[in-house]
């Protein structure tokens, strides 16, 4: 029998995010992993911090952060501050509630860099993978990737017209610059016979 559609959604909504999350997912045991370690590092982390100034992102969310970058392949900061607005699992992950808003993207990588630069940081991924080893969690088997299968990535503003480059006036001697704010394509058709990017020669345009 055909169901019928709700005509309007519901205002409040009462579930268990646990009942959520399969039991047997494979983020349940990597989290409690993560979590037993961070415990063993949090006199560490109140040595890093000052007891007068404005509070900052926990270190333990940020490290618990870039491991799900790391396991889910998530390009960017900003598009893992996006998916914790509604990505649940990573909100779960995290311990956020259902409540909190995802990070601001600047705070988040303004506080994850430094954190990154930072020696706790070559101690924590240090034990994850020593602790995933013992308990068996990963494989010594060796494979190679071939890096020619791999499409490059390149910002549409290091697109330039082919007859049009001047490499010197776009090198600052130490490699090209990583931004091109005086590039305008209004009205401009750009294809792949005609432009190309200074950055990355064999990206191709959309």
């Amino acid at each position: 029998m055909r169901g019928n559609k709700r005509s309007q959604e519901e205002l409040f909504h009462y579930f268990s995010v646990e009942e959520r999350i399969p039991q047997d997912h494979p983020l349940r045991s990597i989290r409690a992993l993560c979590d037993k370690l961070l415990r063993r590092m949090s006199d560490t982390f109140d040595t890093m911090y000052s007891d007068i100034d404005r509070p900052s992102l926990a270190p333990e969310v940020l490290l618990k952060s870039t491991i799900l970058m790391a396991l889910y392949s998530v390009r960017s900061e900003r598009q893992f501050c996006e998916q914790l607005n509604y990505n649940i699992l990573f909100g779960w992950f995290l311990g956020m509630d259902l409540s909190e808003a995802g990070f601001e993207r600047s705070v988040f990588s303004t506080n994850r860099a430094r954190l990154i630069e930072h020696e706790v940081s070559r101690e924590f991924f240090g034990e994850v993978v020593s602790e995933a080893r013992a308990r068996k969690l990963v494989s010594e088997e060796h494979f190679t990737v071939d890096g020619t299968l791999i499409e490059p990535w390149a910002s549409i503003k290091s697109f330039v017209s082919r007859d049009k480059q001047d490499k010197d006036d776009r090198n600052d001697g130490n490699g090209f610059k990583p931004s091109y704010p005086d590039v305008n394509f209004l009205g401009e058709r750009r294809t792949n016979s005609t432009h190309s990017s200074m950055t990355e020669p064999e990206a191709l345009h959309g």
